[in-house]
């Protein structure tokens, strides 16, 4: 089977999706193919995320995070209200616990401040103590503009609009070869071959892979890292009025357990952050040798297990022992106790790791000929989808021929 088209997306989560959304609204005559190798959407990263609708506040003014999360908030939140999706902006609130949290507090605050957001202020002891009567704390930092949804819901609606819109999605559709050849690129699955104009790699925890199969080394590699939650059990959610945070750890890209209400009424508890051993690792026993030989054999990750090993064991003490979980959410809430919590889900994080064993900190979109690859797209992506979607497009366009409407 032979198939061609003006752009080819391959993967299909949130991202490739609003790639696609907004190809077909720029030049809604083009010819979309979008190849997912799973049997739906939003099957990885996007479905398996804890549905927050950031705001923009972590992110350092002028990054792409920082853009194209604020962007893509109001952008998210008109899609989820013109196409009836259930989402809540319950607001956040970040918890500095000790004394040495504070002046983080306050930067974070800046940033806030600095990226445009509306009405982040300081609380105070007793104002933190008014909106959150079970949590302890020194002060607060209320961010109103963050809210839940369900991403895996918004992806869904997201294919069934496409397919009214006649752009074809074909699942089951694992790439395995990239053919560069003048201006069309033949894209090779088990199934049959693809030519394309342009090609854009959305494919998340593959992301590297698929990039290097185009020519394009990344200079990255991806590093799977696994985060567990708990739920609260019914009679305990009232202990949690907004989505409660930590102040993140500014040497970690991880923004430390926190607890997150769902759209559909229940309370998250989580993530911690544990190097995962397959890159759709969601458990202990999901082991893929290629996957763990690729991330130890990269020199950047022996340099971050060096650098961050006294963290990383902290991480998988929470992850074996509910009790030294409980412990961490118990500097948020201490009147959570073991027996408040059931085992909830996970997910696993495609987090990109350069060789100097830094951890990418900022989205990171690579182009090589006709081919685009979004290389770092861990959170905020599933929020920032859409924005990233706009630059997606934007790169897209120029490198089809002349004519294509």
């Amino acid at each position: 089977m032979s198939t061609s088209c003006d752009v080819l997306i391959i993967g299909g989560g949130i991202v490739g999706l609003a790639a696609a959304l907004r190809l077909r609204a720029a030049r809604p005559a083009l010819r979309i193919l979008l190849l997912e190798k799973e049997g739906d959407v939003a099957r990885h990263q996007t479905g398996h995320n804890s549905g927050v609708l950031h705001s923009g506040i972590y992110y350092r003014p002028g990054s792409l995070k920082a853009s194209n999360c604020v962007r893509g908030y109001r952008q998210m939140l008109r899609f989820c209200e013109e196409h009836g999706i259930r989402h809540e902006v319950c607001g956040k609130i970040i918890v500095a616990t000790d004394e040495q949290e504070l002046p983080r507090l306050e930067v974070l605050r800046q940033r806030g401040e600095a990226n445009g957001l509306d009405g982040v202020r300081e609380l105070s002891r007793e104002e933190l103590r008014e909106r959150e009567p079970h949590v302890n704390g020194l002060r607060g930092l209320l961010v109103p503009q963050t809210g839940i949804v369900d991403f895996g819901e918004v992806s869904r609606v997201m294919a069934a609009e496409l397919r009214r819109q006649g752009v074809e999605i074909r699942f089951h559709e694992p790439v395995t070869a990239l053919i560069a050849d003048g201006s069309v690129t033949t894209v090779v699955t088990p199934h049959g071959e693809y030519s394309a104009s342009c090609v854009v790699g959305c494919a998340g925890l593959h992301s590297d892979r698929v990039a290097m199969l185009s020519g394009t080394d990344p200079g990255v590699r991806i590093i799977p890292f696994r985060g567990e939650y708990y739920t609260l059990k019914e009679h305990r959610r009232h202990l949690v009025n907004h989505l409660i945070y930590p102040v993140p750890d500014p040497a970690f890209p991880f923004l430390g357990v926190h607890f997150t209400r769902m759209i559909g009424g229940g309370v998250e508890a989580g993530p911690n952050a544990v190097f995962a051993f397959a890159r759709e690792g969601y458990t202990y026993n999901d082991i893929d040798l290629r996957d763990l030989f690729d991330a130890i054999a990269w020199p950047g990750f022996r340099r971050v297990a060096a650098r961050y090993w006294r963290t990383g064991i902290g991480e998988y003490r929470r992850s074996l022992s509910k009790r030294a979980f409980v412990r961490a959410l118990q500097k948020l809430v201490p009147e959570i106790t073991e027996e408040d919590l059931t085992a909830g889900g996970s997910g696993v994080r495609a987090q990109a790791c350069d060789a100097d064993g830094s951890l990418l900190d900022d989205f990171s979109i690579m182009e090589r000929g006709n081919a685009i690859h979004v290389c770092n797209a861990p959170s905020p992506a599933a929020t920032s989808s859409l924005s990233i979607g706009d630059t997606i497009a934007e790169k897209a366009l120029v490198r089809l021929p002349n004519g294509t409407k």
